[in-house]
């Protein structure tokens, strides 16, 4: 049976080793869709019972199996570059990002830059933006104006559990913040 704290703990370690794990991918056992075999995984003390429990817990469903369950992989959030195949879509008219005040200075100056990941996350609604921001602090939540970014010729990808994607976001596309 497996307990809360190895799922918790396990599955920080899980995020980095299916998102960050830079050697891997350099090395092949990630390959370039994200995946990595769960075989490998149970030689680092992931049961398959713990990825089970781990994905199956997850809030923000960040993991999924391949068909077969012989692979796993996050579907976002990445740091390596792979291609988690994605789809471009057409986003709601707004959406937002969560992120926690002592972010808001660089944010106001640069706008929400991808940083060391692929894409900039956003919302489809304020409540999760909010819990996403309290992650990281005093949670803020920023709407943004996607129908001017369609307009201007900005892309937007939606993963499979939801979640936006987007290359970045300028601060004109800023509709007005709110402190939660």
């Amino acid at each position: 049976m497996v307990n809360n704290n190895d799922i918790v703990k396990k599955g920080k370690r899980l995020a980095f080793l299916l998102r960050h794990d830079e050697e891997a991918f350099s090395k092949g056992m990630i390959d370039k869709h994200g995946w990595r075999e769960v075989e490998e995984l149970a030689g680092m003390g992931f049961s398959r019972e713990l990825l089970d429990a781990i994905v199956a817990t997850n809030n923000k469903q960040r993991y999924e199996y391949s068909t077969d369950g012989k692979l796993i992989r996050a579907r976002q959030g990445h740091s390596i570059n792979v291609d988690v195949e994605v789809t471009e879509a057409t986003p709601p008219n707004v959406l937002y990002h969560g992120t926690a005040t002592r972010f808001l200075e660089s944010i106001y100056s640069k706008g929400l830059i991808a940083g060391n990941r692929l894409y900039v996350h956003l919302s489809p609604d304020e409540a999760t933006a909010t819990n996403v921001g309290s992650r990281h602090g005093t949670p803020f939540v920023i709407k943004i104006d996607c129908h001017r970014m369609l307009a201007d010729g900005c892309k937007f990808y939606l993963s499979n559990n939801g979640v936006w994607l987007t290359k970045q976001v300028l601060p004109k596309y800023f509709i007005n913040t709110s402190n939660n």
